[in-house]
């Protein structure tokens, strides 16, 4: 017996295990209950509800005046079930996802964090969050226990709705936006809805890795086109691409700013090719210098392109948070792509986004992370401009939660060999080269400023530097 909880159902599993595993066989006799109670130093009426449970499920049965007996019919059963479980991999999985890893990058912690994608945790309002959360809880809504509109909830999507359109000039109604469970299902959602298996999807060379793999999964053939210091190389867009996957504001993992002339092209071409435009504005909402260009579905005039945007920079990855932007035309089929992956996003945490959307919440925390964001953002390109000069060329970036240096002369092996002797030291880094989809790696580094503390950034750039001046050249 484990403990002194659940005796009655540690009685009935362990049984059932012993008839799974032919301990007991065929028409073996159980103890009588008294017998086995006073064994085990239990209530008799212990022992009684797990036989009982063992009967209902057929694994016993009792006989009158005889007593309790294996069944027959589940212990045959239990010994085909033994000997599959027993074998070493009759079902396998598609060969795709033999090529596909597992995000590992953030299991290990580090005392210098320059990964990418995190904003700082202890910087997020959490009393008035919890504050959301208690409303929440109160409502109606949660008082119902209803199933929820795959959409997501009306107020967060009307919330949501005036929010991009005040903060990004994006023009939407609460009926153009659902609610997912980050970026990573919105373009799951969309992938189903537009592409079929075979189809070809284009996306920027080099690319954030979990939507390719995610496209790769569905059977969609991914197409790396080139970028440059003014985003997408648009003339480089192969004939017969259905969609586009693209990080204009912010490229990732570039950090460039995609140009409104290769903006219009774009649009041009997918109206040219009746192409569909995925636009990922996954960290715009942090701005450093002038107001950046507007994102593409603001200028789009024919419905081509789907705005997807996420609270995980924002707030923090582990609400799962996100949301998309669509045309009308694929409205009513991404409702139905959205119930039949999961039905809808938790209620609970939609109304309370809603909530501290509504209350201001939300706005006053972007321009207060904002501020912080900023002074790293600048130490961080000053000591890059001073004590890597001879190593990296910094990408001008003035938006988003990271930036990108490439280096002059250090090969993609040499990059990487840092990366790992620095890991070693507390200080995580990312290499440019792990991003590459069709093109030649490029040698170079992300460091991203949204985790680490500010005044850890300068101990952790020396580290760096440290590393990279005992690399032979």
């Amino acid at each position: 017996m484990v403990g002194r909880k659940d005796l009655s159902g540690e009685i009935y599993r362990q049984i059932r295990r012993a008839v799974l595993d032919r301990r007991l066989r065929p028409g073996d006799p159980l103890p009588p209950g008294r017998e086995l109670a006073r064994a085990l130093a239990v209530s008799r009426a212990t022992v009684t509800v797990a036989y009982e449970r063992l009967a209902a499920e057929g694994f016993v049965t009792s006989r009158q005046g005889s007593g309790t007996f294996v069944s027959e019919v589940v212990a045959q059963a239990g010994r085909k079930s033994t000997s599959r479980r027993s074998s070493t991999g009759v079902v396998q999985p598609r060969p795709v996802w033999e090529g596909i890893p597992l995000l590992t990058a953030f299991e290990r912690r580090a005392r210098f964090d320059f990964r990418t994608g995190l904003p700082d945790a202890s910087l997020f309002p959490h009393r008035h969050w919890r504050r959301s959360v208690t409303q929440a809880l109160r409502s109606s809504e949660a008082a119902a226990g209803f199933y929820e509109h795959p959409a997501g909830h009306r107020d967060l999507r009307a919330a949501i709705a005036r929010q991009v359109g005040m903060s990004r000039g994006v023009e939407a109604s609460p009926d153009d936006i659902i609610i997912t469970n980050g970026t990573q299902q919105a373009l799951d959602l969309l992938a189903r809805v537009l592409l079929e298996p075979g189809d070809a999807i284009a996306v920027e060379d080099p690319c954030y890795g979990p939507p390719r793999h995610l496209f790769k999964s569905l059977g969609i053939r991914v197409v790396g086109v080139p970028v440059d210091r003014e985003g997408l190389l648009v003339e480089a867009l192969p004939r017969g691409v259905r969609a586009i996957y693209v990080t204009p504001s912010h490229q990732y993992p570039l950090s460039v700013t995609m140009t409104l002339p290769r903006r219009q092209a774009l649009l041009a071409w997918a109206e040219r090719n009746n192409a569909a435009i995925i636009e990922d504005d996954y960290d715009s909402e942090f701005r450093f210098a002038d107001r950046p260009l507007e994102p593409l579905q603001t200028l789009d005039t024919k419905g081509r392109v789907i705005y997807v945007g996420s609270f995980s920079k924002t707030m923090l990855p582990t609400l799962r948070l996100g949301f998309l932007v669509t045309p009308p035309s694929l409205r009513l089929a991404l409702h139905k792509a959205k119930f039949v992956s999961d039905w809808h996003t938790s209620t609970l945490a939609q109304a309370a986004l809603a909530r501290f959307i509504d209350e201001g919440a939300f706005a006053r925390h972007v321009r207060r992370v904002s501020a912080v964001y900023q002074e790293r953002h600048q130490i961080l390109a000053d000591a890059i401009a001073r004590d890597f000069a001879e190593h990296l060329e910094l990408i001008s970036s003035t938006t988003g939660l990271h930036l990108t240096a490439l280096a002059r002369r250090m090969s993609v092996d040499q990059i990487a060999e840092i990366a790992r002797r620095v890991a070693d030291h507390g200080v995580a880094v990312q290499v440019l080269s792990r991003f590459a989809v069709n093109a030649i790696p490029r040698a170079g580094v992300m460091l991203g400023y949204g985790a680490i503390p500010t005044a850890r950034i300068e101990e952790g750039m020396h580290l760096l530097r440290v590393c990279f001046d005992s690399e032979p050249q």
